[in-house]
């Protein structure tokens, strides 16, 4: 006789249309019944996953159980087995996502669980498995940030550094990624005792999270002056271009915060502002243009 379980309790007021349109797509291969109880256990994980993330785990096992075939499903367990701490799973539910979707979107994370297991130098191997050029801009960040994890957990600190310094590092112009890769460059100047520098990566990063916003929106591109304090322009609106292990199958995941799935047509929603020095934590003005992303090919600004 099979064990039962007990699924966690959902509100009337989750559905399956609170997942984003891929997810729902995928869930598509089950009956409707099933389809919307699995739906709407992945979307009260994604609405308690920050400030619950075992709830959320709980509500991700529950529909794994029902769909452990969709890959959606099993890319959300990983998710929250990792922010549960259960690095392992997480591991194992990435690999199992990654060989039925064929997606290297999850690589970051990957390679984070490998450190949380103890395993830098698998880490350092897992993200050079892939080419980069191959990635979107904002999972090359991702992959980054890890690599440079790993770096410092191997005591590595200038090779951290380098690992950062890739063409997504752009003083001037920020992406929905950027205050995250800003503030690590700011931590491994830290650690290399380069303070001054540090302090202004960490002020650049304050300044592009406080353009975007609690929103998050990932669609948005900011591109920020900076500008002295006498400067009579420095309020003023302008325009200007953004310059393998064995697979092992598993319980549990959909996206459980699907954000990439947001830039379908490779393009950003362009946002400049300029501020001034006395004004670094604050936004002077913005004004909306259409920006793309920047080439992973070109050089670092």
């Amino acid at each position: 006789m099979r064990p039962r379980h007990d699924d966690p309790e959902l509100p009337d007021d989750i559905s399956a249309n609170d997942l984003d349109r891929i997810a729902r797509n995928e869930l598509k291969t089950l009956t409707k019944e099933n389809a919307e109880t699995v739906g709407r256990h992945l979307a009260m994980a994604a609405r308690v996953i920050d400030e619950n993330p075992q709830l959320a785990h709980l509500h991700v096992m529950s529909a794994a159980r029902r769909a452990g075939r969709i890959g959606v499903v099993r890319e959300s367990l990983a998710i929250t087995a990792y922010a549960t701490g259960d690095f392992a799973l997480a591991l194992r539910e990435l690999r199992t996502y990654r060989r039925i979707s064929g997606s290297n979107d999850q690589l970051p994370l990957m390679v984070d669980s490998e450190r949380g297991v103890g395993r830098p130098d698998r880490a350092l191997e897992l993200g050079r498995s892939v080419d980069r050029a191959t990635l979107s801009p904002s999972v090359q960040v991702g992959l980054a940030i890890a690599m440079s994890g790993a770096r410092l957990d191997l005591g590595e600190t200038d090779a951290a550094l380098v690992e950062l310094e890739i063409p997504q590092l752009n003083p001037n112009t920020a992406f929905s990624y950027s205050p995250e890769l800003f503030a690590a460059y700011a931590e491994v100047l830290t650690e290399l005792g380069r303070e001054s520098e540090a302090d202004e990566w960490l002020e650049r990063a304050s300044r592009a999270d406080a353009a975007f916003g609690p929103s998050g929106d990932d669609d948005e591109t900011i591109e920020i002056e900076e500008m002295e304090e006498d400067d009579d322009a420095a309020l003023a609106y302008f325009a200007a271009d953004a310059g393998d292990d064995d697979d092992a199958d598993g319980i549990v995941t959909e996206t459980i915060d699907a954000k990439d799935a947001g830039s379908e047509a490779g393009v950003e929603t362009g946002v400049e502002i300029n501020v001034t020095d006395a004004e670094a934590d604050t936004v002077a003005s913005a004004s909306q243009d259409d920006e793309t992303e920047p080439d992973a090919t070109s050089p670092k600004a």
